[in-house]
């Protein structure tokens, strides 16, 4: 790990001491490196590259448009190496929220979110990209089911050990 130093104004450090503050920081370098590192994902805006990522796709949309649900339904089938799970709530009598969970490279998983969020009908849309280290394995072992409705679940089978050596 490296030491840096930096310069910072009053105003914006104030501005950090809050944030940390809010978010339950302990130090400001964890904080400082948090922040960097959602800043460095923010204005990588390109994501053209092939490092694996989890992200969570947002979007409002109306329902009653045309074939709409259908499409959306049928992108995540197409996609559904990409497409993990998706939450659908409806909002009110026009208007639906879904939230999908994507997996993949970077640049597929970001293209598929633009793919959705520009479909005619979709109102609002966002999607937050956060990168998986490859390398790490947590020794999680996990197994994947999937649904033919509107989600698909996936369940979670942890083994942790304490001191004592039992479960």
């Amino acid at each position: 790990m490296q030491r840096l130093t930096i310069t910072i104004d009053d105003d914006l450090l104030a501005e950090v001491d809050d944030f940390m503050a809010r978010r339950g920081y302990d130090n400001r370098s964890e904080a400082f490196r948090d922040l960097l590192r959602s800043g460095l994902e923010s204005a990588d805006n390109t994501c053209t590259d092939s490092r694996q990522c989890i992200a969570t796709l947002s979007y409002v949309y109306d329902h009653a448009a045309r074939e709409l649900p259908k499409r959306l339904t049928q992108e995540a089938h197409d996609h559904s190496g990409l497409a993990q799970a998706t939450l659908h709530v409806h909002i009110d009598q026009e208007s639906c929220l879904e939230v999908t969970v994507l997996k993949g490279e970077r640049r597929e998983v970001k293209a598929f979110a633009d793919h959705v969020i520009a479909e005619r009908g979709v109102r609002h849309g966002h999607v937050a990209l956060m990168p998986i280290d490859a390398a790490a394995d947590h020794g999680h072992a996990h197994t994947q089911s999937h649904s033919h409705s509107h989600s698909s679940s996936h369940s979670h089978s942890h083994s942790h050990a304490t001191k004592s050596g039992k479960k």
